[in-house]
């Protein structure tokens, strides 16, 4: 064969493999398979920018301010999220209009078999399940039985009316955002509404006050959290009863625990009018930094902090100690059918959630109502970015359980 016809044939075959190879390439991209181990795609270039600047870490005792609070609305349990859709499975109009009108009904009867015959949601109104005798069914759950009250037992005999804060920030509650004056006289108001609006439960003043503060930096301890100094505590106690008011003593223990902290506060628990809170939010157990991760606490936890408090109840003979535990999500408190009540310590779980007044009653039904505990508490907030427009006190008293825990922050 001459040389020119062969180099011809061979460029000729080259080219038609070429080809053959171009045409086969996207049908092998469609059809191999994605697989569950492979590398996800790199971000873009903008994306992974934002992503690696972290943001400084604010003050040591103004760091909760930033904490995400997001309420939610949603009292369904969640979904798995769907796998894409296929293009050559895409729905028509008219399938997309009956598979939403499906989904629709499921979800509508899954909420009325969860609420029963109350209502959630913005449009409830007065037959919100979370008020008394709106019909739902969950109003049989309380009261709870449990211990009888023992004597010097300050529930359910009275309402606490609580101002929440630290007097070393301005941003964390109303206890730290007034002049001392300013909020005694606040607390003074806020006490003589009350009894007005309900005589029959007498309202006993207290002040709680964060003495361990959740930090977003490790710290030295590397437990990302700061302890107050006895100073700051004794002042603070001293302003509590001028007013003849309790004292709470909050932990917020980041990646430490309340084996490691409840001993250092202990001096002050065994004084007869200071009583504890806990916050699930800043208890970082699973790891992650605080404010940037909502935290929990299990049962196990709150059972312990019971026992420790029940046993300075019966070392210096004390009447019985208040146990408040913050909660605005699902996840905050888990197995809350494990927690042991004991009638040397009271256990308020309080709805610790923001928002218009139908979301945190959805979020009182989710998380309170729903689970019963022993007694409840109502978190008022007191600016409006947090409560537009805060819930009234009046709607507060028509909830069932009625709260005999009110905190303002």
């Amino acid at each position: 064969m001459p040389l020119c016809t062969h180099r011809r044939s061979t460029i000729r075959g080259r080219a038609l493999l070429a080809l053959l190879a171009a045409c086969l390439a996207p049908a092998c991209a469609r059809s191999t398979p994605h697989s569950g181990t492979a590398e996800p795609p790199s971000p873009a270039p903008a994306v992974a920018a934002r992503d690696s600047v972290r943001p400084a870490p604010p003050a040591s005792v103004d760091s909760t301010a930033a904490a995400p609070r997001a309420p939610v609305a949603d009292t369904l349990p969640r979904r798995a999220a769907p796998e894409p859709a296929r293009a050559e499975a895409r729905p028509t109009p008219a399938r997309r209009v009956a598979r939403d009108t499906a989904r629709r009904q499921v979800r509508d009867t899954t909420r009325r078999q969860a609420v029963g015959r109350g209502l959630i949601g913005p449009r409830a109104g007065d037959r919100h399940a979370a008020f008394r005798d709106a019909g739902g069914d969950l109003d049989s759950l309380w009261p709870v039985k449990g211990p009888a009250p023992l004597p010097g037992s300050i529930l359910p005999r009275k309402r606490i009316v609580a101002f929440y804060g630290n007097p070393l920030s301005r941003r964390m509650g109303i206890l730290g955002e007034f002049d001392p004056d300013v909020m005694l006289r606040k607390l003074d108001e806020e006490v003589a509404a009350w009894n007005r609006l309900d005589p029959s439960t007498p309202v006993q003043p207290a002040l709680h006050l964060i003495v361990l503060v959740a930090n977003a930096s490790p710290g030295p301890s590397g437990k990302y959290r700061t302890r107050h100094d006895s100073a700051m505590i004794e002042k603070v106690y001293g302003w509590a009863r001028s007013r003849n008011a309790l004292l709470f003593v909050d932990l917020q223990v980041g990646q430490s625990t309340l084996q490691a902290e409840l001993p250092w506060i202990e001096k002050f628990l065994i004084r007869p009018d200071v009583h504890l809170g806990i916050d699930p939010e800043f208890s970082m157990k699973n790891g992650g930094i605080p404010g940037q991760r909502v935290g929990t606490y299990d049962a196990a936890d709150i059972n312990y902090a019971t026992r420790f408090l029940a046993g300075l109840v019966d070392k210096y003979r004390l009447p019985p100690k208040i146990l408040v535990v913050h909660r605005y999500t699902p996840g905050g408190v888990t197995n809350y059918r494990r927690i042991t009540l004991d009638p040397r310590v009271q256990i308020v779980v309080e709805m610790d959630g923001f928002g218009a007044p139908w979301v945190k009653r959805d979020t009182f039904w989710r998380d309170i109502k729903r689970e019963p505990v022993q007694f409840v508490g109502w978190k008022q907030f007191t600016k409006l970015k947090n409560d537009r427009p805060p819930t009234p006190r009046e709607d507060i008293l028509r909830l069932w359980p009625v709260p005999l825990y009110i905190q303002y922050q």
